[in-house]
């Protein structure tokens, strides 16, 4: 496994709890920085964190990334228990049921979008003012293959990580003039949690359409991620991180 030295550096990670986050929270905890998770299961990211055993290096915050209050004084409480923030890994995210457009659940299409797309601004627009301020800065948002290709009875899904990555091109070429890196990652399926609100035809399309013939790792995730959010990562940004095993046509 490849190390990074971020000792003194502060990170965030929504959807810490789980998935793609907690492997991503270890990583970043196993590289020397200090870790926030934020996520809207209390009891869960209470007890993720608690498992880490890292004392006062790590902290879990109760956010809903869709609510900007929340994501305000969540950002107030990592910022008292931690200090300012250097790293952001937007993990959060739903994938909703899986119906035709036609059939689609208005309100389950708005919260979907409200978490993903609105989500992921509410985060980062939280933390560009402290970035700037110290000119510095590493984002790195979760977006999917899903946004680039479009999962046939996933539109909510598919809409709001495309949206995902329009979002990361625009704010990285805002910021493209500090030390302040935005860039996104789009995986492929991984089995996490995310695939109990899937059906089994569903996670049985996105296997398929994979040349690797398995789901990602949680932990190959991790690895490109937490390289995206060190020092070394000091070119690249608005850039586009394929993690699709070889599904991504672009």
């Amino acid at each position: 496994m490849n190390t990074y030295d971020l000792s003194g550096k502060t990170a965030v990670v929504t959807g810490g709890a789980q998935g793609i986050g907690l492997a991503v929270t270890a990583r970043l905890l196993a590289s020397g920085a200090r870790v926030a998770s934020w996520d809207m299961n209390a009891e869960r990211n209470s007890g993720t964190v608690a498992g880490f055993n890292v004392g006062d290096n790590a902290a879990a915050i109760t956010a809903d990334i869709s609510d900007w209050g929340s994501v305000q004084s969540a950002l107030a409480e990592t910022e008292s228990s931690l200090g300012p923030v250097d790293i952001v890994v937007n993990s959060a995210g739903l994938a909703g049921p899986n119906a035709t457009v036609e059939d689609y659940d208005v309100a389950t299409f708005a919260q979907i979008c409200a978490v993903n797309l609105n989500g992921t601004f509410h985060v980062n627009k939280a933390v560009i003012p402290g970035m700037r301020a110290r000119n510095y800065g590493r984002i790195v948002n979760i977006a999917s293959v899903a946004g680039k290709e479009g999962n046939p009875n996933a539109s909510a899904y598919s809409a709001s990580k495309a949206g995902v990555i329009g979002f990361t091109k625009s704010l990285g070429k805002e910021l493209a003039g500090q030390n302040i890196a935005v860039n996104c990652v789009t995986p492929a399926a991984a089995r996490t949690p995310i695939f109990d609100q899937m059906s089994d035809e569903h996670i049985a399309y996105m296997l398929s359409k994979i040349p690797r013939a398995r789901f990602l790792e949680v932990e190959e995730a991790a690895s490109m991620i937490v390289w995206l959010a060190s020092d070394e990562n000091s070119f690249t940004t608005a850039g586009v991180f394929d993690l699709s095993g070889g599904r991504a046509t672009y």
